[in-house]
């Protein structure tokens, strides 16, 4: 599993708070937080080839509000020796503007050979520029799940909602991609805190306490989007550690 660093940049100032309102209970400090926004490739047995969220996009993209566009996904990927085309599955974590937006380039399917991965309920409620511009020119390509479901070989979409109705964490072996379920570190230390952008904070607060027990029982590896290190392993006394 390959992570690929879409950017990195504070969140702008049309949505930007101060930390301690993100995170209401949190005692963070009046801070500047700089996002990592992190996709991940999977390449299996087989040599199929997975990609899991698709960063910020272009200058133009539906992120451009609030991101630092554009996004480098197009250089991650070449730097790794894949070309687009080659890809054959694209998993949305969920269609918030700074995972989705790259699966478009130019109007068109950045991917034209894959099928793009979404939770129903997601795809129920998009609305404005993400499902003008993105849902409407992928729409061809949708695999639409509703839950859990296998995806391709080994790889494994579990529906967490709360953050949005249709967010979804990857499983491949030992490693989660957790999407938005965590965005900053102090919830890992307390997974009851709320975010101030969940679509359900109770919802998605119930969720991630459940799904980060069951993960630090059993020694998982975190794959995080926002997070300074794309991994961490968690452990059920210790806390976690970082993984080069």
């Amino acid at each position: 599993m390959t992570p690929l660093c879409d950017a990195v940049g504070p969140m702008g100032a049309a949505i930007r708070r101060p930390l301690p309102e993100m995170f209401a209970g949190s005692g963070l400090r009046d801070e500047p937080w700089v996002l990592h926004f992190h996709c991940y490739l999977i390449r299996d047995a087989a040599d199929r080839l997975t990609l899991v969220d698709t960063g910020i996009g272009a200058a133009d993209s539906p992120a451009s509000s609030w991101a630092p566009v554009p996004g480098t996904l197009a250089g991650e990927l070449a730097a790794v020796g894949v070309a687009p085309a080659e890809i054959s599955t694209v998993i949305l974590t969920h269609l918030h503007s700074d995972h989705a937006s790259g699966a478009v380039a130019g109007g068109e399917p950045m991917f034209a050979n894959a099928r793009y991965v979404v939770q129903k309920a997601d795809l129920d409620v998009a609305q404005g520029p993400v499902l003008d511009e993105i849902v409407s020119a992928i729409k061809a390509q949708l695999h639409v799940v509703e839950g859990d479901a296998e995806v391709t070989p080994g790889v494994h979409v579990r529906h967490t909602p709360g953050h949005t109705p249709g967010h979804q964490i990857v499983r491949a072996g030992e490693v989660a991609m957790t999407g938005d379920l965590v965005l900053h570190r102090a919830q890992l230390d307390d997974p009851s805190l709320p975010y101030l952008y969940d679509d359900d904070r109770e919802a998605a607060t119930r969720i991630r306490t459940e799904v980060l027990d069951a993960l630090r029982a059993e020694r998982a590896i975190l794959a995080t989007a926002h997070f300074s290190e794309p991994f961490l392993r968690l452990h059920p006394l210790l806390g976690h550690d970082v993984l080069s």
